[in-house]
């Protein structure tokens, strides 16, 4: 199984930030280094969601996290998957929170744009797909 960004959010953002890309070219110079700068951020975005495609994979191994710097795979057995609900300015966030208990330095954080889905769904889905211990 694997979770990456949706296309059509991808493809939206690339297409924004074209569309802003283009308008910086029209406005005076202020506004044409914040309307580029905005088409930056925009067009970055949507390039790291096509390159860190999935973003989230399962194997027979474990679960496989791609990053801009490199994969993290967590094996299994030291697998420990916990969804995350925070309130910020009234607005409840659920992030996947995926932690290597062999490493106490490995504690991936993904969100819905980062899975495509919620992240409790994929939390279910982990947790069944993970082999019995023992």
């Amino acid at each position: 199984m694997q979770w990456s960004p949706r296309v059509g959010e991808t493809v939206a953002a690339a297409a924004i930030g074209v569309a802003l890309a283009l308008a910086a070219a029209l406005v005076d110079p202020v506004g044409r280094v914040l309307v580029g700068g905005a088409a930056v951020v925009l067009l970055a975005l949507a390039a790291r969601d096509l390159v860190l495609r999935p973003r989230l994979r399962t194997g027979p191994t474990g679960v496989t996290v791609r990053g801009l710097g490199r994969a993290t795979t967590i094996a299994w057995p030291d697998l420990h998957v916990r969804v995350r609900v925070t309130r910020r300015l009234g607005v409840r966030g659920h992030t996947l929170e995926l932690e290597d208990r062999s490493d106490d330095a490995v504690l991936l954080v993904l969100g819905r744009h980062d899975l495509g889905t919620e992240p409790q769904a994929v939390a279910q889905t982990l947790i069944a797909a993970a082999p019995p211990v023992g």
